[in-house]
Parts: C-alpha cells; sequence; structure tokens
C-alpha cells in the first residue's frame, strides 16, 4: 500500500469549550490516520487551550498554539495554515465535526489528482449536539458562475492543497471570507470536485456570523464587490443568494428556544 500524504488539520478556536471535545474526537476517529492537527486557540476566555493541550498531551500528531491576542478567524486559520507541515489542508471549526471516513475518501479522490479541492455534503446538529434530520446535498464538480449563485463549498468539510489555499486565502472579517476564498480558487483555474455524502456534521449557532441574516447579506453584498462584480452583477446574483438562502433556511429553521 502506498504510503499516504500527511494531511495537516487547521482548528481555530475562540471560547469553544463547550463544542471542541466533539471536534476533535471526529479527528482521532478519522479511517484516516496520516493526519496532524493544529489547534489555534485566538486568546479564548474560557478554557479551549486547557482541553486542546490536554488531547495534544495524548496524541503527539496534535499542536496548540496559542495567540496572544484575539486576532479573528481569518487571520487565526492562516497563522494554521502557515504551521502545516502537510502538502494537503483540512479545515475544521471547532464547533463542527466529521464522519470517521471523510479524509480516506477525500484523500482517495485527491491522490488520484483529480482536484486540487474536494468537499462535500453536510448534515446538521443544534448547538447542543442534537442532529437534525435535513441533508444538504453538493453537486460532483462546481464552476465559478454555479458558485457565485450559492456557495455549496462548506468550510468544514474543504480538503485543498496548500499552495492553492495559500494563493486564495484573504484576512477580512466583514466579508464571507471562505467564500471569496473559493471563488479565487476556480476563477484562477482550480477544480473542485463535491462528495455528495454528509461527511461533514456542521453545528448550528444562533450567535454564528450568518445567523444574522441582514448581516450575512451584507457580507455577501461585500464578497461580492471585493471580487471584483459590478453592481448589475452584484445585484443579480444577491438575488440568487437570497432564494437559495431562504430555501436552505426553511430546512434548518431553529427551535424557539434556540433563537432566543
Amino acid at each position: 500500500m502506498e504510503q499516504q500524504e500527511l494531511v495537516s488539520i487547521i482548528m481555530p478556536a475562540y471560547n469553544a469549550a463547550a463544542t471542541i471535545a466533539c471536534a476533535i474526537d471526529s479527528v482521532l476517529s478519522q479511517t484516516c490516520q496520516q493526519w496532524e492537527l493544529v489547534v489555534i486557540n485566538d486568546a479564548s476566555g474560557d478554557e479551549t487551550a486547557e482541553i486542546a493541550t490536554t488531547y495534544a498531551a495524548r496524541d503527539s500528531r496534535i499542536r496548540v498554539l496559542c495567540n496572544e491576542q484575539n486576532m479573528g478567524v481569518s487571520e487565526t486559520r492562516r497563522r494554521g495554515m502557515q504551521a502545516a507541515r502537510g502538502q494537503w489542508l483540512a479545515l475544521l471549526d471547532s464547533d463542527d465535526a466529521w464522519k470517521p471516513d471523510k479524509l480516506e475518501k477525500q484523500m482517495r479522490i485527491a491522490g488520484a489528482g483529480r482536484a486540487q479541492l474536494v468537499f462535500t455534503g453536510s448534515s446538521y446538529m443544534d448547538s447542543l449536539g442534537n442532529p437534525r434530520e435535513w441533508i444538504f446535498h453538493v453537486p460532483e464538480t462546481i464552476t465559478y458562475r454555479k458558485l457565485l449563485k450559492q456557495n455549496v463549498i462548506s468550510n468544514s468539510s474543504v480538503l485543498i492543497q496548500k499552495d492553492w489555499y495559500e494563493r486564495s486565502i484573504l484576512n477580512a472579517e466583514d466579508i464571507h471570507e471562505d467564500f471569496v476564498c473559493w471563488l479565487r480558487f476556480l476563477r484562477e483555474g482550480g477544480i473542485a470536485c463535491g462528495i455528495d455524502e454528509p461527511l461533514l456534521i456542521y453545528r448550528l449557532s444562533p450567535g454564528s456570523k450568518s445567523g444574522n441574516k441582514l448581516r450575512s447579506a451584507r457580507m455577501a453584498w461585500r464578497s461580492y464587490r471585493l471580487i471584483g462584480l459590478s453592481l448589475p452583477e452584484t445585484a443579480y446574483y444577491m438575488s440568487w443568494y437570497s432564494v437559495t438562502g431562504v430555501l436552505k433556511h426553511r430546512h434548518l429553521r431553529m427551535p424557539k428556544e434556540e433563537r432566543r
């Protein structure tokens, strides 16, 4: 059997004491074991660093970096990328989780040279970890123009070549920085393949940036403008953003007690 390439898993973490153990456990359960996990604690005020350090003491593949001051998720993720030793990066937010065969299935496609980015479908859990029934399906491939209509690439599902990610990532907190990253990747000729299986378990959080619909829409507008779309083009794709967002929200509408 061929030696698998090292996958560097990048996990920014800010005040994630309630969820980070679940995220790390899902990495430890991967059937693909050729990985390193780089946790970057973004100056959390809770026990995030202590929990991550406890895991690192048990498994040498886990490293914990700590920002001296809060830097935000974009800059924190960039720091993780710079510390990564592998040529493939997998992104995992500290409140999400993976199915055990997620990396194995992605590396099978990556090893065949079919794409520089591999993403997956998603299932969902609520803020307490209780599963939701709906599954987000993804296409086998995605183009730049199609992605403009709807971001089907969930950040925590992504496996990407490090050099491509380094060229596409940017530091910005008031946009959908992951969306812009994938658009830049595709515009520059990158190939993205989707695995239509819910290999990511996405945690719904009413406090997330995208949880506020008005703020999310403003961030989408800025994202479109940042990548160079004209005002008419931005208006056109914002209409797609609004429709697909409403349809998705119908499936994922949170119980009233979670929206308080």
